[in-house]
């Protein structure tokens, strides 16, 4: 038994946005760490097909996450030791309602936090809440002390999410919000990177891309699922950490490692057909923090990632 299986084994473990891309892993991983879970999902056709890509046995609960009141219900009757916040508004480009960004990602995270801290009855309970590196803003500056100047309205509803989180912190409560950058893996938005590439892997079409020179620290989703329950457990958890890799890699190096992975040759690469999106610049993600808290850093290379992607999907004989 390792100690995430020690620390986790018959706790109670609750999962809000179970059914996500990055929620339905760290719910696959609780499972078998032996934890007691809660997935709770907005939607259970989504959340069952979302479940059987990852594994996952446990019964979701139908939750809104929206709904306050349900979701304070919903901690008092399950009585969760860690809460995992995954749940997020704004990734998907189609999701535009700037009422539901306020209230999922600036309101949420405090809401949850409140809760916890009220209803606690003097039991110890941790709060694992996920940033974006986009609450950085356009600064190269990303460590955890610099100072944040979000850009977008999602990265400024995430940081007041963040703050709310941190607040709490300094109330009393086990909490910390891990920042996350780039993610990539089984069960991605479609449309995003790899999902575009896979897709046309397997029907033999091809790519059509920007230049590909912007860098990003590109980090495999089971090392931030390990990386968020290694933080769970430590024993003084800084408030905010990243949740990263530390190296980096421009999106032409991405695209060319994967696609040799997925054996596609050059010719179906289209860099420079579309224009680089305005997007964050940074230098090397700092992940001293996570290190010196979890004596432990995501260590999954982008090829690698790239094929236990492949075998999640049984894309193997499409991509071959």
């Amino acid at each position: 038994m390792n100690y995430l299986q020690a620390s986790f084994r018959g706790r109670r473990a609750l999962v809000l946005g179970a059914s996500g891309f990055i929620g339905r892993w760290v719910t696959a991983a609780l499972e078998a760490a032996g934890a007691m879970v809660i997935p709770s999902v907005r939607d259970l056709s989504a959340g069952a097909t979302a479940f059987e890509m990852a594994g996952v046995t446990s019964s979701p609960r139908q939750l809104d996450v929206t709904d306050f009141e349900a979701l304070a219900e919903l901690i008092r009757d399950e009585e969760p030791e860690f809460t995992f916040n995954l749940a997020g508004y704004g990734v998907d480009r189609a999701e535009r309602d700037a009422d539901l960004a306020i209230r999922i990602n600036e309101q949420l995270p405090g809401r949850i936090a409140e809760i916890l801290l009220t209803d606690a009855g003097g039991a110890e309970r941790t709060f694992i809440h996920t940033g974006s590196a986009l609450e950085y803003g356009v600064s190269d500056r990303v460590g955890e002390d610099d100072p944040p100047a979000p850009t977008t309205d999602y990265g400024r509803t995430k940081l007041a999410g963040t703050d709310g989180v941190s607040a709490a912190a300094g109330q009393g409560l086990r909490a910390l919000t891990a920042r996350l950058f780039t993610v990539f893996g089984p069960g991605e938005h479609p449309g995003r990177l790899l999902p575009s590439l896979l897709e046309a892997a397997a029907s033999g079409g091809v790519v059509e891309l920007s230049e590909g020179l912007q860098q990003r620290d590109f980090t495999y989703v089971d090392d931030v699922v390990e990386g968020l329950l290694r933080l769970a457990v430590v024993s003084r958890p800084d408030p905010i950490v990243n949740l990263a890799t530390g190296r980096l890699h421009t999106v032409r190096e991405f695209v060319s490692l994967a696609a040799r992975e997925l054996r596609m040759g050059d010719d179906r690469l289209r860099f420079g057909v579309h224009e680089g999106r305005d997007e964050m610049a940074h230098a090397p993600v700092p992940v001293e923090r996570l290190r010196g808290l979890t004596d432990w850093v995501p260590a999954v290379s982008i090829p690698e990632g790239v094929r236990r992607t492949i075998a999640v999907l049984g894309l193997g004989e499409e991509v071959a």
